[in-house]
């Protein structure tokens, strides 16, 4: 299949690319193509909210309920300044698939405020949740659509929300969103379970090609990739041997001590200048003849340009969409094992959902129980994406994006829909 351009630069067209060719080997009923092609419903609100400086500023919001076929529909909230209305659709397009790789009981759902929380005060930030609550309150619920934190959402955010939720309904509801502080009914490991859950992928992909210690690279070093980093180290004995930034990277043969790394950036803004490294550039990066590639920052991070590049035997994405379907094909060629995003980020989700099910019973389970439950989901998701790219015998994206399509296909003709 030739992608257009539109399609490596529009990010709903992308996502809608990636179903065409699964439906296509699927043999997807006309119908239910049709149906899963585009979302269900979305909202999209106008918020005016008052400013430290007195004055009305109007945002922009959005909320998509992408498919409820397999349950309510879950996924993240982004406060960003370039969001936009198609990329909030294929976020909640990769979240229906994705909960239904990772088996969960759950639709794909999304949501966006344009917003930059980097210029705003606390007072500003706590207006802006709180009218957007006010605004998709008669969206949301336990049943019905149940919000995370995403890019640059302020961790206090979701406190808010869920206090706003609370006060309209009149009684204390945690349940209507995820991602929430300890104390405010979240759950265990929440805050690094998308890094654990990437890690954990990481470590089945190195036990099938026979990696006792991989070597790893970050192309993204923010609070994900740096958790990540950290985790890898303890889970799997992974030695680091470079990452980088927007404002650059860092290499050591010998490998990095991500705590050093990690303090640096706290200290400095930045990875560059690290003590015991020597700078590298991010093209260099790419090339770098290792074990594994996280890219951890951004959409479309390899492309058709540079894909030729990527010397590693894995590439984990830990971001969304970091490799655009030209690259794919390319990586494919080229023998490069892509562990997808579908799966390898699921960890936030999943662990979402636990603490979904935590605020249902009202009982709170220790960190341990959190850990082997998330284990146990990623490996059986691993394995099952591992057996249906072998059976149709695809790349793995394609394999993944097969798995949750079929699955969700099937509950939609369940429940009569097509």
């Amino acid at each position: 299949m030739t992608t257009s351009h539109s399609a490596r630069t529009d990010p709903f067209i992308a996502a809608q690319t990636q179903l065409d060719a699964a439906a296509e080997i699927l043999q997807l009923d006309p119908a239910i193509y049709d149906l899963l092609r585009e979302p269900l419903r979305e909202l999209h609100v106008r918020m005016p909210v008052m400013m430290d400086d007195g004055t009305t500023q109007i945002f922009k919001g959005f909320r998509v309920q992408y498919n409820d076929a397999r349950g309510p529909t879950k996924g993240g909230l982004r406060f960003h300044p370039n969001d936009t209305i198609d990329m909030v659709r294929a976020l909640a397009a990769r979240m229906t698939w994705r909960c239904a790789v990772v088996d969960l009981p759950l639709g794909g759902g999304a949501g966006g405020i344009i917003c930059n929380p980097k210029e705003m005060s606390q007072g500003e930030l706590e207006r802006l949740s709180r009218a957007y609550i006010r605004q998709v309150v008669r969206m949301l619920g336990d049943k019905a659509d149940i919000p995370a934190p995403d890019i640059f959402t302020p961790p206090q955010a979701i406190g808010w929300m869920m206090d706003e939720y609370s006060t309209l309904r009149g009684y204390y509801d945690p349940g209507v969103l995820s991602g929430k502080p300890l104390p405010q009914s979240g759950a265990a490991f929440r805050d690094d379970a998308t890094a654990r859950g990437c890690v954990i992928c990481i470590g089945e992909a190195a036990k099938a090609l026979g990696l006792d210690t991989p070597t790893l690279v970050f192309q993204g070093f923010g609070g994900t990739g740096q958790a990540a980093a950290l985790l890898a180290r303890e889970l799997t004995g992974a030695r680091i041997v470079a990452v980088a930034d927007v404002h650059g990277g860092v290499y050591a043969a010998g490998g990095l001590d991500p705590d050093v790394v990690i303090a640096h950036h706290a200290r400095t803004g930045s990875v560059s200048g690290c003590p015991g490294t020597e700078p590298i550039s991010d093209s260099d990066l790419l090339a770098l003849d290792v074990d594994v590639l996280v890219p951890a920052a951004r959409e479309n991070a390899i492309t058709k340009h540079n894909a030729a590049d990527v010397r590693a035997k894995v590439v984990a994405e830990l971001a969304n969409g970091p490799v655009t379907p030209d690259a794919d094909m390319i990586l494919h060629e080229n023998g490069v094992q892509v562990i997808p995003d579908l799966l390898c980020n699921a960890g936030g989700v999943i662990v979402s959902y636990f603490e979904m099910v935590q605020n249902t019973y009202d009982y709170a389970w220790d960190a341990e129980t959190v850990d082997r439950r998330l284990d146990r989901k990623l490996r059986a998701a691993f394995a099952a994406v591992t057996a249906k790219t072998q059976q149709l015998g695809v790349n793995s994206r394609l394999g993944a994006y097969c798995l949750g399509i079929e699955r969700v296909a099937e509950t939609v003709r369940l429940r009569g829909w097509a």
